[in-house]
């Protein structure tokens, strides 16, 4: 008999396959650092999210195995049965003082925490703005919710200005990354706070790519300087702090709601105790060693010369720079290329990013070495001005 579903599963692999577009994945076998090793290579790693080499740190692989040893590996069971540890009540207790809001919620992951916080703060009755480039877990997360959802222009705060005007909605929720994931870029977080405040709307924010970063590490909100009964943040464990998971920050009686009514909290299983764990220890060395912070935007500095240096501008102050080439077959070309040189870097492609803005996404680290970056950056340079990858 035929199977239609499978059919269809068959074309559309056959269209990826004609646009270039199906992803492989990539095999270690090594831990995460700024050389790894794949396929028998040593490779210098500009692909990782671990910006403040933290996965492999020896103090975080010694707060996994501790924690392992006192509590096992797996939590068992929802944290509102009995899957909530000391060590959960610790890492929780931590994110609240790290970020200073009053209270925090640890998920098994960020894309979990997000469609929980907009399912249980937003509902049909409730409309969400999101921009334009937001991170795929804030535009599922609003579309699951099945409030109105309204996107905006990129960084855009007039559009925003008028569509929260505009809105009859009873519930207002603007959601935002604060550092967007593929272009590197940070949000006006103060202009939006005041936007929510102005027009009575939560802000929710998405702190993957800046806690860890910004604020001395401690985030965007310690970097902005935000403080406000509206500001829900979340922020994932598993990039610069090193682990896994993420948490949910906010005022008490958020939080508490989100124990409540958020599904994906509810009936999820637990982190392991470890990855809690391990993201107290990965605070502790945060605020034990400013230096590692430093380290990271000396070579995000390092890097921006580099390029100057090379004719070509990088255009982020973060952790994330992206080289954007434009067709799809292009950043594959470019990817390949460094990889020869010995260098990892992955390349971006719709729909991952909008159509035509293909991209390198560089990566960089505090583990890296000023050696290693400008590694990176002559080759880039090179592949770019000898039309290899055009």
């Amino acid at each position: 008999m035929a199977h239609a579903g499978l059919a269809a599963v068959r074309r559309g692999l056959a269209e990826l396959d004609r646009e270039g577009l199906r992803r492989a994945r990539r095999v270690l076998d090594s831990p995460q650092g700024p050389v790894v090793r794949e396929g028998g290579r040593e490779l210098a790693n500009f692909a990782s999210n671990d910006y403040l080499g933290l996965a492999n740190h020896p103090r975080i692989v010694a707060a996994a195995r501790e924690a392992v040893d006192r509590f096992g590996f797996g939590a068992g069971a929802s944290p509102i049965v009995v899957g909530q540890s000391r060590a959960h009540e610790e890492a929780e207790a931590g994110f609240a003082r790290f970020t200073g809001l009053p209270r925090a919620l640890l998920f098994p992951s960020g894309f979990a925490a997000t469609l929980g916080i907009l399912a249980a703060l937003a509902g049909r009755s409730a409309a969400i703005f999101g921009d334009r480039l937001d991170h795929a877990c804030l535009v599922d997360g609003a579309l699951l919710s099945r409030a109105a959802f309204h996107r905006y222009p990129h960084g855009d705060l007039a559009a925003l200005d008028a569509l929260l005007a505009r809105s009859k909605a009873g519930v207002r929720v603007i959601a935002s990354d604060t550092v967007f994931s593929m272009d590197g870029d940070v949000a006006p977080l103060a202009d939006l706070l005041a936007l929510a405040e102005r027009h009575d709307a939560w802000l929710v924010l998405d702190d993957a790519h800046g806690i860890g970063v910004l604020g001395g590490g401690r985030g965007s909100l310690a970097e902005f300087a935000l403080a406000s009964p509206r500001v829900v943040c979340m922020a994932t464990l598993g990039k610069a702090l090193g682990g896994y998971g993420a948490f949910v920050a906010g005022d008490a009686e958020v939080i508490e709601w989100l124990m409540q009514r958020a599904r994906t909290y509810v009936y999820s299983t637990a982190l392991p105790p470890a990855a809690a764990a391990v993201a107290t220890a990965a605070m502790a060395l945060i605020d034990a060693d400013p230096s590692i912070v430093r380290a990271l935007h000396a070579r995000i500095g390092e890097f921006r010369r580099a390029c100057e240096a090379q004719g070509f501008a990088a255009s982020s102050a973060t952790a994330i720079q992206p080289v954007i080439v434009g067709e799809s077959a292009r950043a594959v070309a470019l990817s390949a290329r460094m990889r020869e040189a010995g260098l990892l870097v992955p390349a971006i492609r719709p729909p991952t990013v909008p159509q035509g803005t293909a991209r390198l996404r560089i990566s960089l680290s505090a583990a890296h070495t000023r050696v290693q970056v400008e590694t990176l950056v002559s080759a880039l340079a090179q592949a770019l001005d000898d039309g290899a990858a055009r």
